[in-house]
């Protein structure tokens, strides 16, 4: 019973292809047994992998534009000139430009960049709206915080590691590309 069930539920392969393989030595009866469409309630209610795949691409692409424009803006402590309001919602690009009206009046500015390893956590393809959640192991030892007035380099608090983590959660709206409602720099969270 056992060697039927496992023959039937067969392996759950890469990225929408298929590990089905012929038999080879169980009777054909036993392929025959399992019906040829699932029933309504068996129906799986989770997007096919291709759609799944499809989402985590463009949640990566939209978060690394939105990373490569952070970056310009925290190099001038300002937004000005740049497209985060493209890859961010108001919300979540509000934040960050706070958070560079802050560092302007302190007569601050990054220099240098940053190195990214994103990956997506969460992903919710079938809810509405589709969600994801990103966490990124930040390089941060090529970036340094300048002092506007002098030109000197501000040391890195000795709280902070080179590499810490991030987070974002993103939300993909009907007929809008995803984007970042949330981002979260855990500065003091080694990775």
């Amino acid at each position: 019973m056992l060697v039927l069930l496992a023959a039937g539920c067969g392996g759950g392969g890469g990225r929408g292809s298929s590990d089905a393989k012929a038999s080879g030595g169980l009777p054909s009866a036993t392929t025959a047994a399992a019906p040829e469409t699932p029933l309504p309630s068996a129906v799986p209610t989770t997007p096919a992998p291709e759609a799944a795949t499809h989402a985590e691409t463009e949640v990566l692409k939209v978060y690394r534009l939105m990373s490569a424009e952070y970056e310009k803006a925290y190099r001038a402590a300002s937004a000005e000139g740049t497209d985060l309001r493209q890859y961010m919602t108001p919300t979540a690009s509000s934040g960050v430009e706070k958070e560079l009206a802050r560092m302007k009046e302190q007569g601050a500015a990054m220099r240098g960049e940053l190195g990214h390893e994103p990956e997506v956590t969460a992903l919710a393809v079938a809810a509405q709206p589709p969600t994801a959640t990103v966490r990124d192991c930040v390089d941060a030892s090529r970036w340094q915080t300048l002092d506007t007035t002098t030109g000197w380099r501000i040391p890195r608090p000795t709280d902070r590691p080179a590499r810490y983590v991030a987070t974002a959660a993103m939300e993909h709206r009907a007929g809008e590309r995803w984007k970042v409602t949330a981002y979260t720099a855990h500065r003091t969270r080694s990775c």
